[in-house]
């Protein structure tokens, strides 16, 4: 399996980028891959429902000291992958790598994992609630489910 890590450095490969992109991108990888492969998540990190949206603390440690500068593209970081988490990261950035990280902010706290762990707290409050892994798989399969139909 996966680190949260090697997500980040998967992303960090593609370009240069800020926190808050690099963060909703490896929600995203997580979300899609439990939705996707019933459950199964990418890594084991917990992801929390911050005011700014998804965050993994483990890479907010990581990657704090960058503010809202963009960190810097890595170059020839090999990350071992299987062809399920392949897909997915590739998937998912192909989805939302064009978008900035102010618009996968709103995007993000737009969906039901977000929201469902804040519960009914106003947006400006802190919190550190996990954002269940079960809400994103129901959530983004169900999604999915129904833009196939389309």
């Amino acid at each position: 399996m996966l680190t949260v890590q090697d997500v980040a450095k998967w992303f960090l490969g593609k370009e240069s980028m800020t926190h808050k992109k690099l963060q909703k991108l490896c929600y995203y990888g997580q979300a899609w891959s439990c939705a996707l492969y019933n459950g199964r998540p990418l890594f084991y990190a917990e992801i929390q429902a911050w005011v700014h949206g998804p965050v993994i603390p483990e890479l907010y440690v990581k990657y704090v000291d960058y503010k809202w500068l963009p960190i810097e593209q890595l170059h020839d970081e090999t990350i071992s992958l299987s062809e399920q988490e392949e897909d997915v990261l590739n998937a998912v950035y192909d989805t939302y790598g064009p978008l900035t990280g102010d618009q996968l902010e709103r995007l993000t706290r737009s969906e039901l994992p977000w929201q469902e762990a804040r519960g009914d707290l106003e947006p400006w409050v802190a919190s550190r609630t996990p954002i269940e892994l079960s809400t994103m798989e129901r959530f983004y399969k169900e999604y999915y489910e129904n833009t196939q139909n389309d």
